[in-house]
């Protein structure tokens, strides 16, 4: 799989082949093409609609959109209980001139949302099932050389009883139609590494590294290649293969002569021993590239680089050990969806969403509840985020061999996509709060330790048969308390459930519906301080029974970010950040619980109005704080020792104040005795002006990539604070190559508003302005 696999050169001129490819590349990772331009898109208003001729070279779309990838089919509104569910096409012109006899075509889409049927040329080429795993072709006999080539893409996204999980309109979250990532084209020489997909080798195909001895002195790193020779004479190939580390070649190996016969493949394996490696870990994640070289007669004819880290997940007495290390992991789970365009995010939104977990102090993720873009796991292996990867699966299950063997084939081709990420330390093969026969769990559990043999694999699921690690959640942990079986375990998900359901365990059957909801964790920045305090404590107090009551290794909270679901007319908004990726006061809990040398925290959750909270809540890390009230000195406070902080790292500091004073709170930390970081919040005062900033996480706003970001508009006082009870519609008018993506008006919710933009294929300076009542604020972005 390309991890951003980058494809070297293998032939000369092939470069002339690349740049001359019409309405295709905007992006050349050497013999392999980002296709994502240019594409004519028609989504079906009705289902019968007769689609006679889409595939065919010769059909006229001269009247489809014209649109580019990562795509949706449907621009969707920001709460979406009607989401569009149907048939979409796509098709593409390509022209290959220097496509000749000895060279090999491929086409791979990342992911097509659901059912897809690709044609080239008007033959049938591939039919594939499930929306999230990639859709990959040997396309060489179908092509024409010297001569224009159609790829024609039907998608149907509708309710699938051999995919699942269940009907939309019983479904916790959206499944989100169309070419919502990346396609791409490779040209290889019929002497090539294969493509662990198309080759379908148990443990095998394309490359795969693993590392099975791991240590700081000396560390094991094993490389499987599958070489594939298609033409019709035996070859003699030489591989080549060296370990960069900063661009230092650290190792290399060269091997004999490797003679391959006629239409045959070969695997080929090879070990290296490094001495002192850099392991990859949470804190210090570490990357190597291996890059791998077939030669003929001397000639580089293939040549591929493949992204790793050195790392050992263990369990002793089901406790993890990371490279020797005891490690607890503090996760979260996350719905990859935006707001408006669904799935179709940039990769550069992929990583922004990675940065701001890790940022709010988290060092893992359980991806929920499907395969995720393989630009997300890059950025997890950058950040140090350890991640559960997971097939697809919610509440549901069908008796029949085809769904199982879509499940089987799901689980295969997630292995195979995501092996070389270091990132990955569990395979939940397992379909979520689903009932599972156990020889099916049995059949998954097999496929996960065939597919990446050795120690260092582990399966998990929800089920505490079968596989290696048990998904616990939380609420079933209180209500099943002697449920639990010698394996390890993981708060799967905890925090939110536990206190909104009525037969979770924290008595709110005995609650009226209105007090649920005001004590639950599904709190909007809208609903305003108390709520979102409300939102932190129980976090706070789930967070640290799972520390200090249960012997898991890790939790992950539900979830991230806000996300909307396909049975509920209202967004789930139990997230740590909103649906706009906004935070929370529960987020800056999180963030709090940061070791000190990842950085110090500081941050007063409170606005400080006339309706703000006299038991003022401050998040840090730190041993200790001052609170100042207009530079007066409140208090010096250790942090809390009650009984929902005892578990906890770095417990909140609580400060009572006796009344009310507008004006400002200063917050001030400590560590051995020094200032280590300060915190201010204002008395927010009459908007005067709306001010605008760009969320870019880490990634700078790209052209030419359909980049997705985040634009906030804020309205504040004369001192710059934002006002909470600032609820204006609001104007956005571009200068330039962007477009604004929402579906209604613009809207402030306490004190921000969110325009989601796209950035078109113009570099430079682009000028945005804003305006509501009588204010007025304007903001430049810088394209690159």
């Amino acid at each position: 799989m390309k991890f951003r696999v980058l494809k070297y050169l293998k032939f000369y001129g092939l470069i002339l082949l690349l740049g001359i490819i019409f309405q295709s590349c905007e992006e050349v990772k050497d013999s392999t093409i980002k296709i994502n331009s240019n594409w004519k898109f028609k989504r079906l208003e009705t289902s019968n609609l007769s689609e006679k001729g889409y595939e065919d070279t010769d059909f006229d779309d001269s009247d489809w959109e014209l649109v580019h990838l990562p795509h949706t089919a449907h621009i969707e509104p920001l709460v979406v209980n009607n989401q569009w569910q149907g048939v979409c096409w796509y098709r593409k012109s390509i022209d290959i001139p220097n496509f000749t006899e000895d060279k090999k075509v491929f086409i791979e889409f990342e992911a097509a949302m659901n059912h897809s049927i690709v044609w080239i040329n008007g033959e049938e080429v591939s039919m594939h099932q499930g929306g999230y795993l990639p859709v990959v072709m040997d396309a060489t006999k179908y092509l024409k050389r010297h001569a224009k080539n159609t790829i024609a893409v039907r998608l149907n996204n509708t309710d699938n009883p051999i995919t699942g999980p269940k009907p939309l309109k019983r479904l916790d979250f959206n499944m989100y139609g169309g070419l919502y990532r990346n396609a791409w084209l490779s040209v290889k020489d019929k002497v090539y590494i294969s493509h662990p997909v198309l080759a379908d080798k148990v443990a095998g195909g394309g490359i795969f590294v693993s590392t099975p001895k791991v240590s700081k002195e000396t560390s094991t790193v094993s490389v499987k290649t599958h070489i594939v020779n298609d033409t019709k004479v035996p070859k003699s190939v030489e591989l080549v293969q060296s370990i960069y580390y900063d661009e230092q070649l650290v190792e290399e190996n060269r091997s004999a002569r490797i003679d391959i016969e006629a239409e045959s493949d070969m695997d080929i394996s090879e070990q290296f021993s490094l001495q002192n490696a850099n392991l990859w870990s949470p804190k210090h994640p570490h990357l190597y590239h291996l890059k791998t070289k077939v030669l003929l007669k001397g000639k580089v004819i293939d040549e591929e680089t493949t992204r790793f880290g050195i790392r050992e997940f263990k369990f002793k007495n089901n406790q993890l050990y990371i490279n020797g290390e005891k490690t607890f992991l503090r996760g979260v789970n996350r719905h990859q969806e935006y707001p408006f365009v669904g799935y179709a995010l940039s990769d550069n939104a992929q990583y922004r969403d990675a940065k701001k977990i890790k940022d709010a102090g988290f060092d893992y993720i359980r991806l929920s509840h499907y395969p995720q873009s393989p630009a997300f796991m890059d950025a997890c292996d950058e950040l140090g985020l350890v991640v559960i990867d997971a097939i697809l699966g919610w509440q549901f299950y069908n008796d029949t061999d085809a769904f199982r063997d879509y499940c089987y084939k799901s689980a295969t081709n997630l292995i195979r996509r995501d092996r070389n990420h270091p990132c990955v330390m569990a395979w939940e093969v397992s379909l979520n709060e689903t009932k599972m026969p156990i020889p099916f769990m049995e059949k998954l559990d097999k496929i996960v330790h065939s597919e990446y043999p050795g120690e260092q694999v582990y399966s998990c699921g929800w089920m505490d048969e079968v596989y290696d690690i048990y998904l616990q959640a939380r609420q079933h942990r209180i209500l099943h308390p002697h449920e639990l079986k010698d394996k390890p375990l993981s708060v799967s998900e905890y925090g939110d459930w536990e206190y909104f359901s009525k037969n979770a365990g924290l008595n709110q059957d005995k609650l009226p519906n209105e007090l649920r909801n005001e004590l639950s964790s599904r709190q909007t920045r809208a609903y305003g301080e108390a709520r979102m305090l409300r939102q932190a404590k129980n976090v706070q107090e789930a967070h640290n029974d799972n520390i200090a009551n249960t012997i898991a290794y890790s939790d992950s909270y539900w979830v991230m970010y806000d996300y909307n679901r396909g049975y509920h007319d209202d967004i789930e908004h139990s997230g740590l950040m909103d649906i706009f990726r906004l935070p929370k006061f529960a987020y800056y809990f999180y963030q709090s619980q940061k070791d000190r040398d990842q950085g110090h925290i500081l941050k007063i959750a409170s606005y400080w109005n006339d309706t703000s909270s006299l038991n003022v809540k401050v998040y840090s890390n730190a041993e200790e704080v001052k609170l100042y009230l207009n530079d007066n000195l409140v208090s010096i406070q250790k942090p809390d020792n009650d009984e929902i902080s005892k578990g906890l790292n770095h417990p909140p500091f609580t400060f009572k104040l006796p009344t009310f004073i507008k004006g400002s709170l200063k917050a001030e930390s400590y560590v051995d005795g020094k200032k280590v970081a300060e915190d201010v919040v204002k008395t927010p005062q009459a908007v005067t002006k709306l001010k605008m900033w760009l969320d870019k996480s880490g990634k700078a706003p790209q052209s030419g990539v359909n980049d997705v970001l985040f634009l906030y508009i804020a309205g504040v006082d004369e001192n710059g604070t934002i006002n909470p009870d600032f609820f204006e519609d609001i104007n956005v008018s571009i200068n330039g190559d962007v477009k604004t993506l929402n579906v209604e008006k613009v809207k402030a919710e306490a004190g921000i508003a969110t325009a989601l933009i796209r950035i078109g294929n113009t570099k430079g300076k682009i000028t945005i302005s804003a305006n509501a009542v009588d204010l007025t604020g304007s903001y430049t972005i810088s394209v690159k």
